[in-house]
């Protein structure tokens, strides 16, 4: 029997590995931006067309490369950071494995131009499927330029599973935020197909974070500092009044490597404990600096997964720190009863002497009802000769009531089971539930889920026969977005405007709302405010619930525009409210698939008063 076992060619265990380094377009945006980083430059430019799939392009003014240096830099396994195994626990560099380069080169073809400053003549290398088509001497800028044309050009199954061009955007944006929050003294800038997307000068971190997600994210940190022997520990957190309903602001750094922690995630809710509701998460960008010999950064070839030696103590300094900081800026409430107000120093005692008590003339007798429009009048021309008496006489009419007729209307069913009244009649409990007597006993309705309901169906055929009802704004709203936030939007504008918004490109990350869906009937709307849950609402479902996108979109408005709890409602309301929610296809359950209606029969009630 012939041997069966063989080594794999090396263009086919290129392709393998780059299975594991390079996922996506968004892959090997970061591993370039990471090896520009570790090349020490202080400008990168990142290039990007048809969402990474045409096109990315890096160029920076780092080290660059001689040109033996430029040729191995494609081979498996060949990397500049790392000589030894004991250099693995050392590591301060981005990459250390070796392997991005050439998987890059396994499924693309690449151009790479680059020059040591100290040389007067640069190297360009064209690879194409693991194969060097051309290597030659060229002019080039000192520095690093790299392209990559026709990402997974050879393997076109993978290129198949890429998703659209702004959900694979969004994930490049992901990565370039990332990189750019970890090295605020780098100058960054993104174009995506001729567009500027980010131009981020060098700064404090304070001014990158800014930069990256909107100048109303100024107001909106607190910074965390603390310094131990075991790390130290610096960033920001947010507010909690600016918390989201999503975790997509979490950003944890080790040694300035990003990183997804689960155990260390915990400690910063931990420490907002109590100021945020269970389904709100904190804006936090912390970065942790500790010795690389405690700690493992060779556990996964994405290298956002981290093992350390003593976890525990990390934990514990991260939830102390951030508590820390929630307490010294005052953002938790707190009572101090020997603090003056501000008002106390406004009013001296001279000038509380000098404050003389009104003097207010009045006729209790008197009757603005009287028909006699000279009597009424009578007492301000001549009180004195004012007689009360025939003011008065005609004072009782006031108190007679005339009886109106009773408006029979029609009853309802809830489960099968009529409504024992002819005429509606329903009480609101707490301002939260709404309670009806029916044959068996009660029914009692939440009515904020009930108005989820009812808009998510109102929703769901408006995004399925296009003809979303606008009502226009008085003013039109400009909503400034983060990149991502922004991209997101774009892709969603279609079907956003079905629901009867009236919305608009207006610039650089930039919308203008000039029209609400009529189904939310209020006046007073914060288009800016509703815009942005929106937005929120759907990457919370997209992320926990992996529902379709419209189906997200009309359950993220419903929730966030439905009658909240606490809502004082008056009959008429409550009526409407009622007829529509059993015009439902689904009125027993709401959105999340919780019960709206309960009824309480009169045998429950009965054995509640049973003696025993």
């Amino acid at each position: 029997m012939t041997d069966i076992i063989h080594l794999l060619p090396d263009a086919v265990a290129n392709q393998i590995a780059a299975g594991e380094v390079v996922q996506r377009p968004a892959s090997a945006v970061k591993e370039l931006l990471e090896n520009s980083i570790d090349a020490g430059a202080d400008k990168i430019q990142l290039v990007v067309k048809d969402a990474g799939k045409a096109l990315i392009q890096i160029i920076d003014n780092g080290c660059g490369m001689s040109v033996t240096d430029a040729r191995m830099c494609f081979e498996r396994h060949a990397t500049s950071k790392v000589k030894k195994a004991e250099d693995l626990f050392a590591i301060r560099t981005m990459g250390f494995r070796g392997e991005a380069m050439a998987s890059i080169a396994a499924i693309a073809q690449v151009e790479m131009k680059t020059r040591r400053h100290e040389d007067e003549i640069g190297t360009c290398i064209s690879i194409e499927g693991a194969q060097v088509i051309n290597q030659e001497p060229v002019a080039t800028p000192a520095g690093t330029q790299i392209s990559i044309k026709n990402l997974f050009f050879n393997t076109p199954a993978r290129r198949n599973f890429l998703k659209s061009n702004p959900v694979e955007m969004r994930h490049i944006l992901d990565e370039f935020q990332r990189v750019a929050l970890a090295h605020p003294g780098v100058f960054f800038s993104l174009h995506h197909d001729g567009v500027e997307i980010f131009n981020l000068p060098k700064g404090n971190l304070k001014q990158r974070i800014v930069h990256l997600f909107g100048n109303n994210y100024n107001e909106r940190l607190v910074p965390v500092e603390e310094e131990t022997t075991i790390i130290n520990l610096k960033g920001y957190i947010g507010k909690p009044a600016f918390a989201k309903k999503t975790r997509g602001e979490q950003f944890f750094f080790v040694n300035n490597r990003f990183i997804k922690d689960p155990y260390l995630n915990h400690a910063v809710s931990s420490a907002f404990e109590e100021l945020l509701p269970d389904d709100s998460y904190p804006l936090y960008v912390l970065f942790i600096e500790i010795d690389p010999s405690k700690i493992d950064v060779n556990v996964h070839p994405t290298k956002t997964e981290i093992k350390y030696l003593d976890e525990k103590s990390i934990y514990a300094i991260m939830k102390s720190a951030v508590k820390r900081s929630i307490g010294r800026y005052n953002i938790a409430p707190s009572l101090d009863f020997d603090q003056e107000t501000g008002f106390s120093n406004m009013i001296t005692q001279k000038a509380v002497e000098d404050i003389v008590p009104p003097s207010i003339s009045f006729n209790p007798d008197f009757n603005p009802f009287a028909s006699d429009k000279s009597v009424a009048n009578s007492y301000a021309s001549s009180p004195r000769n004012y007689d009360a008496k025939s003011s008065t006489k005609n004072w009782g009419s006031l108190y007679e009531i005339t009886e109106q007729p009773v408006v029979e209307q029609t009853s309802i069913y809830a489960d099968e089971t009529v409504l024992e009244t002819k005429q509606k009649q329903y009480m609101q409990l707490h301002n939260r539930y709404i309670v009806s007597q029916i044959k068996s006993g009660l029914m009692v309705i939440d009515q904020q889920m009930a108005h989820e309901r009812i808009l998510y169906e109102r929703f769901l055929v408006h995004l399925e026969d296009r003809k979303g009802a606008s009502q226009q704004s008085l003013f039109p709203q400009t909503i400034t977005l983060n990149a991502n936030d922004f991209e997101l939007a774009k892709s969603l504008l279609d079907d956003i405007k079905s629901l009867g918004f009236d919305v608009r490109e207006f610039g650089k990350n930039t919308l203008v709302v000039e029209g609400v869906p009529v189904d939310l009937g209020s006046s007073n709307i914060n288009e800016t405010l509703l815009f942005e849950q929106l937005i929120e609402g759907f990457k919370n479902s997209q992320q926990e619930l992996k529902l379709s996108k419209r189906d997200s979109l009309a359950r993220s408005l419903a929730k966030n525009s439905a009658i909240k709890a606490g809502t004082s409602l008056g009959q008429e309301e409550m009526n409407t409210l009622i007829d529509e929610l059993f015009a439902c296809k689904t009125p027993n359950f709401s959105v999340n698939g919780k019960p709206v209606i309960q009824t309480i029969t009169l045998a429950e009630l009965d054995k509640k008063f049973e003696k025993s």
